[in-house]
């Protein structure tokens, strides 16, 4: 991969450690130690990340651009991002790019195809050329992609087609020797999170509940979830949280300071976060291509409480 697309990777990877460092040591830069509150209060908040999908467009080949968003995604479940949001930037790039394919379904797929466990993906994912080499990947080794011989009160599983009676529900692979009955009827296919039950000696029994829970319960990284915004405004607005939005947004600009040096007032106690990166114009790109938005470039910060928490 180019240098240019391996600092993008750092640099990113820098601004979410930012929120999510859990250090205590009194000599880290007050940035960084003002941010324990998210360790601290995991289990009842999130983290998201806006990244335009045009970045994909800055590596030369499908093998580099798969394995750009590969190192996106394992940054992500490192630092226990929930939420990815790709925005939809690149109609005015794409014209300017050899890029055939539909860059943001490209994205979407194999960032999906990472975050499944191993053992769901062959029921999952069809042959799709989005996902040719998938292989060049490095696997995210997440809490909730769990082994055969690894136990835990929740298990990712697929509903699959066994027949059952009227009013028990459906059967469920989840990764384990026997299969699982779950306590609703799903379609084949359907992805879901299970809470086992205690072991039937012929099978597993379980209940579907929310993705979210094993994080609500046992304080563990579940994985994140994806979406798609069709521009800057989209992205900031619609958070599946709650309806009251996110409630500390921060951008991230070349144009403005390194955070090297900035002494940054305390962090407001927030329950849901988004840190916003640019595209190959920069974040002011993707403020001054939403017709939605009355700013233009030079006024970007108003739409953030921090600019530049790193400089990239």
């Amino acid at each position: 991969m180019c240098i240019r697309d391996s600092s993008k990777l750092v640099r990113i990877s820098k601004a979410i450690r930012k929120l999510r460092s859990n250090s205590h040591s009194k000599n880290k830069s007050r940035a960084i130690g003002l941010c324990r509150v998210v360790a601290d209060r995991y289990a009842d908040t999130t983290l998201s990340i806006g990244v335009p999908a045009s970045i994909v467009l800055n590596a030369q080949s499908a093998e580099l651009q798969t394995y750009l968003v590969g190192q996106i995604a394992r940054a992500a479940s490192i630092f226990r991002v929930d939420e990815i949001v790709i925005i939809n930037d690149c109609e005015s790039v794409r014209e300017k790019s050899k890029m055939k394919r539909d860059v943001v379904s490209f994205f979407v797929k194999n960032l999906e195809y990472l975050e499944t466990p191993q053992y769901l993906r062959k029921a999952l994912f069809p042959v799709l050329p989005e996902l040719q080499y998938t292989g060049l990947m490095n696997p995210l080794d997440a809490p909730h992609h769990l082994r055969q011989d690894e136990e835990s009160p929740y298990r990712e599983g697929v509903v699959i087609d066994r027949p059952v009676k009227e009013g028990k529900g459906s059967w469920a692979n989840i990764g384990l020797k026997k299969e699982c009955q779950v306590d609703v009827r799903l379609a084949t296919g359907t992805r879901i999170t299970v809470k086992l039950a205690e072991h039937n000696p012929k099978h597993y029994t379980g209940t579907v509940v929310s993705s979210l829970e094993p994080k609500r319960v046992l304080g563990k990284y579940w994985g994140y979830t994806i979406r798609v915004a069709e521009n800057l405004l989209d992205a900031l607005s619609n958070c599946p949280y709650t309806k009251s939005g996110y409630d500390l947004v921060i951008g991230t600009s070349d144009k403005g300071q390194s955070h090297e040096g900035l002494e940054f007032k305390e962090l407001p106690t927030y329950s849901h976060a988004m840190i916003m990166f640019g595209g190959l114009p920069g974040i002011e790109g993707l403020v001054e291509g939403d017709e939605g938005l009355p700013l233009d470039r030079a006024e970007s910060e108003r739409l953030f409480k921090y600019l530049s928490l790193i400089h990239i």
